[in-house]
């Protein structure tokens, strides 16, 4: 399998890729389009700033490239943000693969949001298998609300969203990779399940 992990220099991908080591698959770190379109799964992840990101991502063509894309595709964190319309991080525009506009906590809630959620899971194959009390680890100061496509929830002084589903792409706001047997059933199930 061909596993692409969009390295733009915004995303903790060499983090990424020892989880998928752990599991037992190679991955190749991409920052071309034709990278992207020539994988079989896709991982897009994210640390930082959305607007420098998103400079990042038009820079390389990649900005352009995402949205159309047709395989399986796995947003983390900064990714999952900018796969939404907008963020009102520097008011920066997001790709609108997905509806909704990312909002950030307000005071008095402590930011970044540090540490381990409890997720409420609906049905989808990028969640099969993982136990009903389930927590995953995050870290970020903005955030998408619960919409139609939300598939997993939790809750830091607001409900938000914390994994979400559009067709062949996939996301997530905590990190996979650091929430362990959690995290790695998630990375399993998006390479081996979801279609």
């Amino acid at each position: 399998m061909n596993i692409a992990i969009v390295d733009y220099g915004a995303g903790n991908v060499r983090s990424v890729q020892f989880a998928l080591e752990r599991l037992g698959y190679r991955s190749a770190l991409v920052d071309a389009p034709d990278g992207l379109q020539a994988a079989d799964r896709i991982i897009f992840p994210g640390v930082g700033a959305a607007g420098a990101a998103r400079q990042a991502l038009m820079t390389s063509g990649l900005w352009e490239v995402i949205p159309t894309l047709q395989q399986p595709l796995l947003a983390i964190c900064l990714g999952m943000q900018l796969l939404a319309e907008a963020s009102a991080e520097n008011n920066t525009p997001g790709l609108g693969i997905v509806p909704g506009r990312v909002a950030g906590f307000q005071a008095p809630l402590r930011v970044p949001h540090m540490g381990w959620n409890r997720l409420v899971c609906q049905n989808d194959p990028l969640l099969e298998g993982l136990p009903s009390e389930s927590y995953a680890y995050f870290v970020h100061s903005y955030f998408l609300p619960p919409v139609p496509l939300t598939i997993a929830s939790t809750k830091y002084g607001t409900a938000f969203t914390a994994a979400l589903r559009k067709n062949n792409f996939w996301a997530c706001q905590f990190h996979p990779e650091k929430s362990g047997a959690v995290g790695a059933q998630i990375l399993k199930n998006f390479l081996e399940r979801c279609e």
